[in-house]
C-alpha cells in the first residue's frame, strides 16, 4: 500500500467521523427544540455512545467503531448513528461475493482489506415523519479500492411535497459533480432498494451507488462527501414540518406494518448487513437498522 493510499484512508475515515459528530449533535438538537405537540412530555433523548470491535480469527484486533443509539426520544423513537474503520483479511466467502460481484482478481491470493464509513437509521415517534437511512463508505483491497453509499426515505404516511424536498435537495448537492450524477443513482437507488419478494420499493427512494471508481480518488471522495452533505438539509426540514402533526392509532399501525418492511429487507437483502456479519463486526452495531417495534398482518 503507497503512502498516498495511506493518507487518503485517513482522510476518509476522519470525514465519516465528523458527518457522525454533527449529525449526532443536530438530532440532539432536534430533541431539545421538541418542547410542545405529540411527544413533548418525555424527556429529550440522547446517543448512548458504545464502542464496537472486530476480532480476526486469531483474536487479534481487526478494528472497530462507535455504535450511538438514541431510544425512547421525544421525536425519535430509536436512531443509531454508527461509524467504523475495520481492517483485517476476508474469510472464503466475503472472498466469493466480493470477487464475484466486483470481478477483482486475485482475492484467493491476498485478501487483506480495509473498510470505513458512516451509518444511519432513524425510526421515528409521529408515523407523519418518516423512516430515514443514509451510509456512505470506501473500501480497500490491494487490487481496487471504491466508494459507495447513499440515502433514502421511507415514510410510512407519504406526503409528494417531502418526497420532492429530498430528491431535489440529493439533485442540489450531486448535480456540481456532473449532471449524470442524479439520475444515475436515483435509478440505482430505486432498483437497490426494492423487495423482491412483496414486489415493492421499500420507501419513496433518494440516491445510492456502489463500486464507484473513476479512477480519480479526489473526485471520487468529493462526491462521496456531498452524498453525506446532502442529508441533513433533505431530511431535517422534512422533521421540522411533520413533529407537530397529531397522529391517531390507525396511523401508529400503519408505521408499525411498514417497519415489517424495513426489517425484512434489511435482514434479507442488504449488502452492508451481510458484510458486517460476515466479516465478524459486532453484531448489535451490524444490526442497529432494525426498528425497535414492527408488526405484521
Amino acid at each position: 500500500m503507497t503512502e498516498e493510499m495511506t493518507e487518503q484512508k485517513a482522510r476518509a475515515a476522519e470525514w465519516f467521523r465528523t458527518l457522525r459528530d454533527r449529525i449526532v449533535v443536530a438530532f440532539e438538537a432536534v430533541e431539545d427544540s421538541h418542547a410542545t405537540g405529540p411527544g413533548a412530555a418525555a424527556a429529550p433523548g440522547r446517543f448512548e455512545v458504545t464502542e464496537t470491535s472486530r476480532r480476526a480469527d486469531d483474536g487479534s484486533d481487526a478494528g472497530g467503531g462507535l455504535m450511538s443509539v438514541m431510544r425512547g426520544g421525544r421525536v425519535f423513537e430509536k436512531v443509531g448513528v454508527n461509524v467504523s474503520e475495520v481492517y483485517g483479511t476476508l474469510g472464503a466467502r466475503a472472498q466469493a461475493a466480493m470477487a464475484a460481484r466486483k470481478g477483482i482478481p486475485g482475492m484467493a491470493e491476498d485478501p487483506r482489506f480495509w473498510a470505513s464509513g458512516i451509518s444511519l437509521v432513524a425510526h421515528m415517534q409521529n408515523p407523519h415523519v418518516p423512516a430515514v437511512h443514509m451510509n456512505t463508505r470506501m473500501f480497500w483491497t490491494p487490487h481496487a479500492w471504491w466508494f459507495g453509499g447513499g440515502s433514502d426515505l421511507n415514510p410510512c404516511l407519504e406526503y409528494d411535497e417531502d418526497t420532492a424536498h429530498f430528491h431535489a435537495t440529493q439533485k442540489a448537492h450531486l448535480d456540481p459533480h456532473g449532471a449524470e450524477h442524479y439520475p444515475r443513482l436515483k435509478d440505482w437507488a430505486d432498483e437497490y432498494f426494492f423487495i423482491p419478494h412483496r414486489g415493492r420499493a421499500r420507501g419513496v427512494g433518494g440516491i445510492f451507488m456502489d463500486d464507484h471508481n473513476t479512477g480519480d480518488w479526489n473526485a471520487d471522495f468529493a462526491l462521496t462527501r456531498d452524498i453525506g452533505e446532502a442529508f441533513l438539509p433533505a431530511y431535517l426540514p422534512i422533521v421540522e414540518k411533520r413533529r407537530l402533526t397529531d397522529w391517531t392509532e390507525e396511523d401508529r399501525e400503519a408505521q408499525l406494518v411498514h417497519r415489517g418492511l424495513y426489517a425484512e429487507y434489511n435482514l434479507v437483502y442488504d449488502r452492508g448487513t451481510k458484510f458486517g456479519l460476515e466479516t465478524g463486526h459486532d453484531a448489535n452495531a451490524v444490526l442497529m437498522s432494525l426498528p425497535p417495534l414492527a408488526k405484521w398482518i
